[in-house]
């Protein structure tokens, strides 16, 4: 389902390798929309079209989250980068899928709890991938 909103929205952001799960709310905490899209910038700047004027985004720091928060951060989206060791509080849970994670993840920023992890400036990224290089070599 998804609903028309005005207010400021938070958007949790389930991100796999080739597909995401991203879950719409208010900052009340109300369910707007969830949507699973394969991972491609104009699929996520489509369903970001309905999120309203800077919305505020979240993802987990895993494999692959560089390009992710890049065309969102390019879409004028406030991106948080969740702690992956400080969200394994919700791996105790019984029912633990794609959206329970991602609408987690928007609760978690909504409520002020989210240990955040650094977004490293592509120009930092670029010269870390390059130490790894030559670490290997």
């Amino acid at each position: 389902m998804s609903e028309s909103y005005a207010g400021q929205q938070i958007v949790g952001i389930d991100l796999h390798r080739r597909r995401s799960v991203i879950v719409r709310m208010t900052e009340a905490g109300e369910h707007l929309e969830t949507v699973r899209i394969l991972n491609d910038r104009e699929r996520l700047a489509a369903v970001m079209a309905q999120a309203g004027e800077s919305p505020e985004v979240v993802l987990e720091a895993t494999y692959g989250w560089y390009w992710a928060a890049d065309a969102l951060a390019e879409l004028g989206a406030k991106v948080h980068l969740a702690h992956p060791l400080g969200v394994k509080m919700f791996s105790y849970r019984r029912v633990k899928n794609d959206q329970r994670d991602a609408a987690d993840l928007a609760d978690l920023l909504r409520m002020g709890r989210l240990p955040e992890a650094w977004i490293a400036p592509p120009a930092t990224r670029e010269l870390r991938h390059w130490v790894r290089h030559r670490a290997k070599l």
